[in-house]
């Protein structure tokens, strides 16, 4: 039986979470895009293939691609 220990330490190693944010504008000659989280945190993230003012996925500050325009609901237990 051949193991891939690379493969077995990766497994065990946290996943990155994947953020939803959105653009608030596209520095194209930089190749990079500032997006603004839920809460007003804003940051510099690699990726200018979405338009300001649209919806995205972050994920280890790199844009995967746009998400649905969805209305966020708080809902209290």
């Amino acid at each position: 039986m051949s193991t891939n220990l690379f493969r077995a330490l990766r497994e065990l190693l946290p996943q990155s979470p994947l953020l939803v944010a959105t653009v608030i504008s596209v520095q194209p000659t930089e190749g990079t895009s500032i997006v603004e989280y839920p809460g007003s945190s804003q940051q510099t993230v690699r990726g200018t293939e979405v338009a300001a003012g649209s919806q995205v996925f972050v994920r280890s500050g790199v844009i995967e691609g746009q998400a649905p325009a969805l209305t966020a609901i708080t809902i209290e237990v």
